[in-house]
């Protein structure tokens, strides 16, 4: 496996200090980030995974805890719309330019407005798909919050 991806090459181009975590990726976990918190032995709650969704049709990044789900409503009010939806896999496979289970918000082919969990930013370290399945970086969340120029908000359910 490369640890060299676009996610990678954005971070190292942006100064940011990262180390690369590989791990066996199960492609029939049923829930991809808590499978790679388990194999990485990371604490699930830093462990994020990264959900590509849509507030009123236009396209958004999510980063969000592994052991959380999004709250459709706190996502949309963090982007100031009035509904928020999944996107379908094969539209994030498109718009990002990474497969399911290995799209990172770093190095997507087009930028998109991002925001990170609030609860997610106060920890000293982070894991977050490094661009393809069974590639983790670990990193700052201040620094991940730096590079996206993402919004920090409560985005996951009570």
């Amino acid at each position: 496996m490369s640890k060299t991806t676009r996610a990678t090459q954005t971070l190292t181009k942006a100064g940011v200090a990262f180390t690369a975590v590989t791990y066996d990726y199960d492609p029939t976990a049923d829930r991809i980030g808590l499978q790679a918190a388990e194999a990485i032995g990371a604490a699930p709650h830093l462990v994020l995974k990264t959900l590509m969704a849509e507030v009123d049709g236009k396209a958004v990044c999510v980063v969000v805890p592994s052991d959380r789900e999004v709250s459709m409503k706190k996502l949309a009010a963090a982007f100031g719309g009035k509904s928020a939806n999944m996107m379908k896999p094969a539209d994030a496979e498109r718009a990002t330019g990474y497969h399911v289970g290995g799209i990172s918000p770093f190095g997507q082919k087009k930028l998109v407005p991002t925001a990170i969990e609030a609860q997610s930013i106060d920890h000293d370290h982070v894991y977050i798909n490094g661009g393809q399945r069974g590639l983790q970086v670990r990193l700052s969340p201040k620094d991940s919050l730096a590079v996206l120029k993402a919004i920090v908000a409560p985005l996951v359910a009570d």
